[in-house]
């Protein structure tokens, strides 16, 4: 019999499955302009149905399946996951999966008020929340949601009440946009003991035009972080960390940066997305997707050939993987403009 270290997953440039990021809705409340623009994601915009999407024991057969090939981190994803009813009860399944050691969710907090505490009784410990401004007029003018910081700043003091540690805030930077908020909002993840990671503006999707002048090089706001405040880098808790993570000299906290446009980091990618239809993706950047949905809902198996159907398809998937756009674009820049039309949209496959 193999030994579960024989069982683990490498793609074709070594890298090993360890993370998956579950996208449980592809919907979202709020429609900002780099992901969801109202534009085109208006009323009416024909969302997945209920039966389009996995349920949550589907959910947790490819949970339970990923798990021998090397994955012990979850990441519950959506579009906005809180508006899929019941999602704690999926994080009380997954965590009683053997072999899964850290489950975290991302959400844009709105929900997060008077669902704080059903998270936290399900076992979820770690929270990240989307927040590019604390500025009312800008936050509104990026999320399209009048009133909607209101609850964000809720949500995130509730959470802080929880216990929940840790608190992550991700701010997605751009030029002219909310690049000079940069400081109000590291003051302000500083006295609440929240580590806020900063986003470069990426070419993700297909549905709406990139522009490069938006881009906000990361170094620029480090090198403004240290002249304010002074931070050190701190080494990576593990090599699949996507996030370059600083602390403050003065002992107040931790700073994060993700910068896929000027420091791309394939190489040290370990995540597997699935969709909240059942599809499986090697990159954020994927328009052709493994589709698992059609195995698990496959009447003909019983349930061990189910499980060894999806193990087998997932390893499969993951092994020929050699996906590394980021670092393929260089140091260059997407044309102004431009759509590819085989990309999935980032809210589908869960960011």
């Amino acid at each position: 019999m193999a030994t579960a270290s024989a069982a683990r997953v490498h793609d074709k440039l070594d890298r090993p499955l360890r993370v998956l990021r579950l996208s449980v809705t592809d919907d979202c409340n709020f429609r900002c302009t780099y992901c969801m623009p109202k534009e085109l994601f208006g009323e009416g915009y024909p969302f997945l149905p209920p039966a389009a999407m996995l349920n949550f024991e589907e959910i947790g057969q490819v949970v339970r399946a990923a798990v021998p090939l090397g994955v012990t981190r979850i990441k519950i994803t959506g579009g906005e996951p809180l508006l899929r009813p019941g999602v704690h009860r999926l994080i009380e399944q997954i965590a009683s999966i053997d072999g899964i050691e850290d489950i975290g969710l991302i959400t844009n907090g709105y929900h997060l008020p008077r669902s704080a505490s059903y998270l936290w009784k399900a076992g979820l410990r770690r929270i990240t929340i989307s927040l590019d401004s604390i500025d009312p007029h800008t936050f509104t003018r990026i999320a399209d949601r009048a009133h909607g910081l209101e609850a964000v700043l809720e949500g995130i003091d509730v959470s802080i009440a929880t216990g929940f540690d840790p608190i992550k805030a991700n701010m997605v930077v751009q030029r002219g946009v909310n690049d000079g908020q940069v400081l109000d909002m590291a003051r302000f993840a500083r006295e609440r003991g929240i580590e806020l990671r900063f986003i470069e503006y990426m070419d993700v999707g297909r549905r709406h035009d990139f522009d490069g002048s938006l881009v906000v090089a990361n170094r620029e706001i480090r090198d403004q972080l240290d002249r304010t405040f002074g931070i050190v880098p701190l080494t990576r808790d593990s090599g699949d960390e996507v996030a370059e993570t600083y602390e403050y000299r003065d002992g107040g906290g931790r700073v994060g940066f993700i910068s896929s446009m000027s420091e791309p980091f394939c190489g040290s990618c370990t995540r597997l997305r699935i969709s909240a239809d059942g599809k499986a993706y090697r990159c954020l950047f994927s328009g052709i997707g493994l589709d698992l949905r059609a195995i698990l809902r496959d009447q003909r198996m019983t349930g061990e050939e189910r499980f060894s159907a999806l193990s087998r398809e997932l390893r499969m998937f993951w092994a020929g993987r050699e996906d590394r756009y980021s670092e393929l674009r260089g140091n260059g820049r997407p044309q102004n403009g431009t759509r590819r039309e085989e990309r999935i949209e980032m809210f589908r496959m869960g960011g």
